[in-house]
C-alpha cells in the first residue's frame, strides 16, 4: 500500500512542478527523476507548499506541520537545492525550486562523497532531451521570456556615440555592483562530464554567483565564497577561451553570470537541437558582418556557440577575383548578440550593433516570474497560491481559463499593456 501511495504522491508532485513558471510535463522520465530526487515525505511537503515565497509560519499553517519538524525538512530540501531559502530583510522565506534555474543546477552543483552524480546527469539528460517534451512545453508556442540572457562583450560593440551600453548589459558592471560572490561547479559541464560529452578544457568550478544568489549557495554548501578579483579573473579567462557570457534575465539584482560553451551549455544545445531561439534570450545587440572586410576565414562560424553563422559563396565570385570566395552570413533570428564571433575576427569585419528585433529583459525577478507564468499559462498559481484552500482552487480554475484565451494573453504581453499590467500586479502584491 505504501508503494502505491508513494507513486500517487510523485504524480501529484509532477503536477505541482508543472504549474510553476517553468512547465514540466509528466512523462516516464520525469517520474523516474522526481522519484529518485525526492523522498515521499519531501514530495508531500512540496505538493502542499504555496507557489510564491512564504514564511515558515505560513507554510506551517498550510501544511499543519510542527514548525520545528518543518524547519528541519525545509533546511534539508535547501541543502539538496529542491527548495530556495530567500532572506527578505527580516526573515527567511521558502520557495519551491523550479526546474531551471533551480533544482537541475543546484543538484549538479552538489559536491561530496558517494553522491550518484552520473545517475543524476542521466536523469536530467533523459528528461530535457529524450523526447523534447520539456522544451516544447516551454518554447514551442513562441514564448519570449526565459530565465537567462546573453551578455555582449563590450569591446565588440560598434563604436558609435549613439549606441549606449547599459550597466545591466555589462558583465564588469554587474560584478562591481555587488559585494558577495561565490564560485561553484558549472551544472552543465558537470552533467556533460559524467555523460562523457564534455569537450572543453576548463575546470568545472566556473559558475559565478553574485549578491543574494551567492549567499544562498554558500549558506547551503552548494558553492564556496569568492572574491571580486576572482570574478574578474574568471571573466578574463572566459574571454580568452571564447565563452559566451550569460546572466539572470533581469535588469535589477542580477544573481549570476555563467560562462558558457557550445559543447556543454544546456540552453545553447537546446537552441541547436530544437531551433527555439528564445531558450536563451539574446542581448539587445546583433552581430553584423562587413562584406568588404570579411576575409572568409570561417573562424567566426567555428566560434559561434549556436551555429548562427554560415560561410556562404559570394555572389558572382570568380577565380580571378581577389576577394575571398566565402562570406560570413549571420542568422539574425538565432544570433545571441554575445560578440564571441567578433572576438575571433582578426580584420574586425564583425561587430555588434543594436538589434531591431523585440527583446524582453524584465526589470526584476517579480516581472520575469509574472511574464513567464503568463506565457506558460500558470499565472493563476502565483496569484492564488494556496493549494489547500478551496477558494484559491476555484479562482485558479476561473482565472486560468480566462488567461488561456489567446487574445487576452497577447494583449497583456503587448508593449502597450504590459507595463500597466505589471504595475497593477505590483500594487496588489505589495512589491
Amino acid at each position: 500500500m505504501g508503494h502505491i501511495i508513494a507513486k500517487d504522491i510523485y504524480k501529484e508532485l509532477g503536477e505541482k512542478l508543472d504549474g510553476s513558471m517553468v512547465r514540466m510535463p509528466w512523462n516516464d522520465a520525469l517520474k523516474e527523476m522526481v522519484t529518485y530526487l525526492y523522498t515521499p515525505a519531501e514530495a508531500e511537503l512540496i505538493v502542499a507548499m504555496p507557489y510564491r515565497p512564504a514564511t515558515l509560519e505560513r507554510i506551517a499553517t498550510m501544511t499543519k506541520l510542527n514548525e520545528t519538524k518543518l524547519r528541519y525538512m525545509l533546511d534539508g530540501l535547501c541543502k539538496k537545492g529542491l527548495v530556495c531559502d530567500i532572506w527578505n530583510g527580516d526573515q527567511y522565506e521558502y520557495m519551491v525550486s523550479p526546474f531551471v534555474v533551480g533544482f537541475f543546477e543546484f543538484t549538479m552543483m552538489r559536491t561530496g562523497t558517494n553522491l550518484p552524480q552520473k545517475k543524476w546527469a542521466e536523469l536530467f539528460q533523459a528528461y530535457m532531451f529524450g523526447k523534447k517534451e520539456f522544451l516544447d512545453a516551454n518554447f514551442a508556442d513562441g514564448q519570449k521570456i526565459s530565465v537567462m540572457r546573453a551578455l555582449p562583450y563590450e569591446e565588440t560593440i560598434i563604436a558609435d556615440p549613439h549606441v549606449e551600453v547599459l550597466d545591466y548589459e555589462r558583465a564588469a558592471a554587474l560584478i562591481d555592483a555587488q559585494s558577495s560572490f561565490a564560485v561553484g561547479l558549472c551544472s552543465c559541464r558537470h552533467e556533460k562530464h559524467h555523460l562523457g560529452e564534455q569537450k572543453c578544457n576548463v575546470p568545472l568550478d566556473t559558475c559565478t554567483t553574485i549578491g543574494s544568489g551567492a549567499e544562498f549557495l554558500i549558506r547551503n554548501n552548494l558553492a564556496r565564497r569568492s572574491s571580486k578579483d576572482e570574478m574578474f579573473d574568471i571573466l578574463a579567462r572566459s574571454k580568452d577561451m571564447g565563452f559566451t557570457l550569460t546572466a539572470d534575465n533581469v535588469k535589477q539584482d542580477v544573481g549570476f553570470i555563467c560562462h558558457c560553451c557550445g559543447c556543454c551549455c544546456t540552453l545553447m544545445n537546446g537552441i541547436k537541437k530544437t531551433g527555439y531561439t528564445n531558450i536563451l534570450v539574446s542581448s539587445s545587440f546583433v552581430a553584423t558582418c562587413s562584406e568588404e572586410d570579411c576575409i572568409g576565414c570561417g573562424l567566426c562560424a567555428k566560434a559561434c556557440p549556436v551555429d548562427a553563422i554560415s560561410m556562404q559563396e559570394r555572389f558572382g565570385a570568380v577565380i580571378k577575383d581577389k576577394r575571398p570566395k566565402k562570406l560570413a552570413v549571420i542568422d539574425t533570428d538565432r544570433c545571441l548578440g554575445c560578440g564571441v564571433c567578433a572576438l575571433q575576427c582578426k580584420p574586425k569585419a564583425l561587430v555588434l550593433e543594436k538589434t531591431s528585433k523585440r527583446v524582453i529583459h524584465p526589470e526584476d525577478t517579480f516581472e520575469r516570474a509574472i511574464l513567464q507564468s503568463l506565457e506558460r499559462g500558470t499565472l493563476q498559481n502565483l496569484l492564488f497560491d494556496n493549494p489547500n484552500n478551496k477558494a484559491d482552487n476555484f479562482m485558479r480554475f476561473v482565472l486560468g481559463g480566462f488567461l488561456k484565451l489567446s487574445p487576452v494573453k497577447k494583449s497583456l504581453m503587448s508593449d502597450t499593456l504590459r507595463s500597466r499590467f505589471l504595475q497593477a500586479l505590483r500594487e496588489v502584491s505589495g512589491n
